[in-house]
């Protein structure tokens, strides 16, 4: 992600109009219409486009359908609230994205902050089910100051009730939430409940209670930026799986996210039976370092091993430890999930475990194959991760590969060693193929540290000057002996040796072989109880 923060606005606001209809063409023909009926300038003031040019921007040209235009809000008690609210703050409607429809609401924030009353979110709740029945994914451009306190337990209502659609329409279509403002109290909780959040430097921020009030209540001193700004939910919470540096380039995010995931459950559009693409994989046979011990990036392993340009990483700044997106392969959409030997050696993690696991969650939900490439040293020692409750988090991962009956596909590329080894979709947790490269070690431990352990009596007895050699040496005969990938092959863990330039091919084989697969051993249960 790159540091520069930026608007696609200038500073200057009389430069504000050409731009709008520059970068957005179509929005010429509507300007007049919108201007009569929007408060467009009140947004450009703020160097942000307006709810409806958002809608506008995110949706194929002219595709908009508008629903509910004429719904106004509650006359308030105590007199609170008399005006007559346009449209009660949201616009909602249907159009389309590259083809495929969606639903979509947008709130406006010159509509008394954007607070959502009952009408508001009767509106949005109207809108998922909708998407549901309809069977098609829905988009939220969330931009509110929270609930309108003016309604009482009536604007509350209207949280409740789209809490729950979100809720019922988790796994069934997805659900996309752009943070377009400042989102406060339950205006966070929807978004939190989609299945990914995009957010924009100098825009968005997030948060249950704000500044003012953590204040107030804990005598704490923090900026909004610093509580709950793009940054922060991106690097340090994992609350956001998508940043952006402007609008345009965010809206333009969200259209390439739709056009991989399937429209529902039950769709196999991006599961396409097509003639193979053939890629020159010849690089994958020298990506990895000589030294087991070295680093390398697996996004490079990713690149070289998919179709080009094709990878979508969602939450890259979060939990870097490990690496999960969307890519294609020869034009079917994969799931891929990856341990990143370039930060903390790739090992596992409270945050990282937590990351693969709702990942995985989706693609299973929505039948998606999920491909596992591994080099994992571990999981993560500390004082810190145990009190975290490293058990709890890793025990997430385990579960979430064992729970997912979608195709998965594994390949060991270099270090799988101990609980890890399993946990990174082993052939233990139903992979329904493993392959390893020529280069994996599969083992307990590292050779090293075993060597430590098996042969702790005899290092006892060695000369300080040649302990290091008589490691060395056992370490090899270990490496030989226990970790090679032909050792787990022998039992069945591994399926098949394979180099590095063939897994494409081999991979594609399967997804093919693969598709339509379905579990037979499935336990008749409500559902299992995941360790949250």
């Amino acid at each position: 992600m790159e540091e520069q923060k930026s608007s696609i606005f200038p500073a200057g606001i009389t430069e504000l109009k050409n731009i709008i209809t520059e970068n957005i063409p179509f929005m010429k023909e509507k300007e007049s219409e919108y201007a009569d009926k929007y408060k467009l300038q009140k947004q450009h003031d703020k160097g942000k486009l307006h709810a409806i040019e958002r809608i506008t921007t995110i949706l194929d040209k002219d595709t908009f359908k508008e629903i509910g235009s004429r719904v106004t809000n509650h006359k308030s008690a105590l007199g609170l609230c008399e005006d007559t609210l346009p449209y009660d703050g949201v616009i909602t409607g249907y159009g389309f994205v590259k083809g495929q429809k969606v639903y979509i609401y947008s709130q406006d924030f010159t509509v008394m902050g954007g607070t959502l009353g009952n009408e508001h979110g009767k509106k949005i709740a109207h809108v998922i089910e909708l998407a549901i029945k309809t069977k098609c994914p829905v988009i939220g451009i969330n931009d509110s100051g929270g609930a309108r306190i003016q309604e009482g337990v009536n604007s509350l209502a209207g949280y409740g009730d789209i809490f729950y659609m979100n809720t019922l329409a988790s796994g069934f279509i997805p659900q996309i939430s752009i943070i377009a403002g400042p989102c406060a109290g339950g205006a966070v909780y929807s978004p939190g409940i989609t299945d990914f959040i995009f957010t924009i430097d100098e825009v968005s921020n997030m948060f249950v209670t704000g500044p003012k009030v953590i204040k107030s209540v804990t005598n704490e001193t923090v900026t909004a930026e610093e509580l709950g700004s793009a940054r922060v939910h991106s690097t340090t919470s994992g609350v956001a799986h998508f940043r952006y540096e402007s609008e345009e380039k965010c809206y333009e995010g969200v259209r390439n996210l739709i056009d991989m995931l399937p429209q529902y459950y039950g769709d196999r559009r991006t599961f396409k039976q097509e003639p193979y693409i053939n890629k020159n994989q010849k690089a994958l046979d020298s990506i990895l370092p000589e030294r087991m011990s070295q680093s390398y990036d697996m996004r490079l392993v990713i690149a070289e091993m998919f179709d080009k340009d094709s990878f979508i990483e969602v939450q890259s700044e979060f939990a870097q430890n490990i690496v999960v997106g969307f890519a294609k392969l020869s034009n079917i959409t994969v799931g891929v999930v990856g341990s990143q030997p370039s930060y903390a050696a790739g090992s596992l993690d409270c945050d990282a475990s937590d990351k693969g696991a709702r990942f995985i969650r989706f693609c299973d939900s929505y039948n998606i194959p999920i491909i596992t490439l591994v080099d994992v040293p571990g999981f993560m020692p500390g004082v810190n991760q145990e009190m975290k409750g490293i058990i709890r988090h890793g025990a997430k991962l385990l579960y979430a590969y064992s729970e997912a009956t979608t195709i998965k596909l594994t390949v060991v590329l270099r270090k799988a060693y101990g609980g890890a080894y399993i946990a990174m979709c082993s052939k233990h947790l139903r992979a329904d193929y493993v392959y390893a490269w020529p280069s994996a070690e599969i083992a307990v431990m590292g050779a090293e540290g075993a060597v430590e352990i098996i042969h702790n009596k005899e290092l006892k007895l060695v000369p300080k000057g040649q302990i290091g050699e008589f490691i060395n040496a056992k370490a090899a005969e270990y490496r030989e002996s226990c970790m090679n990938g032909e050792i787990a092959a022998k039992y069945g863990y591994v399926d098949e040796i394979i180099e590095p330039s063939e897994t494409r091919e081999r991979l594609y084989s399967d997804l093919i072989m693969l598709r339509g697969k379905s579990e037979l051993t499935v336990v008749r249960k409500k559902h299992g109880n995941i360790p949250l």
